[in-house]
C-alpha cells in the first residue's frame, strides 16, 4: 500500500469548479483508502495498491466522466513529494513566491528551463520531474516562467503548487 499525493491541475480557477466532498467522493468510489483533500485547489490524499500510473490512469478517467473537464492529475507517492520539497533550493521570503513546477515530460522540462529569465526577479532551475521557481509576490503570471508556463500545450503536461501548500499536504 502506498500513500500518494494527488494533484489536480486547473481546479477551482479558469471555470473549473469542484467542491473538494465531491473530489473526495470520486476518490473512495474508485476504491482508494484513507482519502483526504488539501485546501480547495485540487489536492488529495489516499492510499492505493496500484502504480501511480495506474492510479493516474483511473483517477483522470472519472474526473473527466464525473465532471466533465478534462482533467490531468500528478499523482506522486508522499515520500518523493518530501523529498521534493526538502530539495528547494532558493531562500524563503515574505516578499517572494517558493513554487514547485510538476512537469511529466522531460522536453516541456527543459522548454521551461530555457526560459530566459532576469535573475534580479525571478530564478528557476531543475529538480526530480519538477522545476524550482522563485518569484516577487504580484508578478506570478506576468513573469516570463510564468507566461512560460500558461502555454496551452503544456496543459496535460504540468501543474504549479507554491511550497507552502505542498508542506500543508505531506503534514
Amino acid at each position: 500500500m502506498t500513500r500518494y499525493a494527488g494533484l489536480l491541475r486547473g481546479v477551482n480557477v479558469g471555470g473549473v469548479t469542484m467542491k473538494m466532498a465531491d473530489l473526495a467522493e470520486v476518490v473512495r468510489g474508485l476504491g482508494f483508502r484513507d482519502v483526504r483533500t488539501v485546501l480547495a485547489s485540487g489536492n488529495v490524499l489516499f492510499d492505493a495498491e496500484a502504480t501511480a500510473d495506474a492510479v493516474t490512469t483511473e483517477l483522470e478517467t472519472a474526473l473527466r466522466e464525473r465532471f466533465g473537464y478534462e482533467a490531468w492529475v500528478h499523482v506522486l507517492p508522499v515520500d518523493r513529494l518530501r523529498r521534493i520539497i526538502d530539495a528547494f533550493p532558493y531562500e524563503r521570503s515574505a516578499d517572494r513566491h517558493a513554487y514547485v513546477v510538476f512537469v511529466l515530460k522531460d522536453e516541456v522540462r527543459d522548454e521551461l528551463l530555457a526560459v530566459e529569465l532576469d535573475p534580479a526577479i525571478e530564478q528557476a532551475q531543475p529538480g526530480d520531474g519538477v522545476v524550482y521557481w522563485s518569484v516577487p509576490k504580484g508578478s506570478t503570471l506576468d513573469s516570463a516562467m510564468g507566461k512560460a508556463q500558461s502555454a496551452g500545450r503544456h496543459k496535460p503536461w504540468l501543474t504549479t503548487r507554491n511550497l507552502n501548500t505542498l508542506e500543508k499536504i505531506v503534514a
